[in-house]
């Protein structure tokens, strides 16, 4: 994980109206309860980050009880469970989740060929009903993006993509020890609109650039309990 900047909460919520406008008469939309996620994640944490992350970060984020949308099958128990293990999960319910689970297997497979768009996250669960059994303490852990996360993976996108643009909510303390070079908000440049650079893929910034050598994320056989990326 790359720590870019610090930003302010105005920033993120515009991102999400950007990215994810709320759209009522589509029952596949919930970013009205992303909305609700992210302000719980800033009463409680009070600080945002703009960061970027790479596959092995994904699959380590750890998402909330899911229950598929209100299907017959649940996804996510509410003790909370990796991307990595939750996608491994999904493949082996195969077909008796979509048809157990109809419209989150639409929104997985919506998914599939959209661009990508950020991530919203938090250091540690946020108070509310789907976090409040949740084992993990720290971390990254998912406010919203859970169908996107799932559906890359699924499809084998995510080495194709080599960085995703992500907001973090987190304590004071939090990124300063990621790096310290995080710009405050005042200083933190909006590259939104800018040339010359995927608008949520790759980062901008020249000296940030990750080459995918011998020790990229993609050629590790084995990413967070043992998830078998060949």
């Amino acid at each position: 994980m790359r720590v870019i900047a610090a930003v302010p909460f105005g920033r993120v919520l515009r991102d999400l109206a950007d990215e994810h406008p709320y759209v009522p008469g589509d029952e596949a939309n919930s970013n009205d309860e992303a909305e609700e996620h992210l302000h719980s994640a800033d009463a409680a944490l009070g600080h945002w980050h703009r960061v970027l992350l790479d596959r092995r970060d994904i699959l380590g984020i750890v998402l909330p009880w899911h229950l598929g949308e209100g299907g017959a099958v649940e996804l996510v128990p509410p003790t909370g469970m990796t991307v990595a293990a939750a996608a491994v999960r999904l493949r082996a319910l195969g077909a008796e989740y979509a048809s157990g689970n109809p419209l989150c297997a639409h929104k997985l497979d919506r998914q599939t060929t959209a661009p990508p768009r950020p991530l919203y996250l938090s250091s540690r669960p946020v108070p509310g009903a789907d976090y409040e059994r949740m084992t993990a303490g720290e971390g990254l852990i998912h406010l919203d993006g859970l169908h996107r996360v799932l559906s890359w993976e699924r499809a084998g996108r995510l080495p194709g993509i080599p960085l995703i643009e992500a907001f973090v909510a987190a304590d004071a303390a939090w990124a300063p020890a990621l790096d310290a070079g995080a710009r405050p908000p005042s200083a933190a440049p909006d590259v939104r609109h800018g040339a010359g650079h995927h608008r949520h893929g790759l980062d901008v910034d020249p000296d940030r650039k990750i080459s995918h050598g011998a020790h990229h994320v993609d050629d590790m056989p084995d990413v967070h309990g043992g998830l078998h990326t060949q």
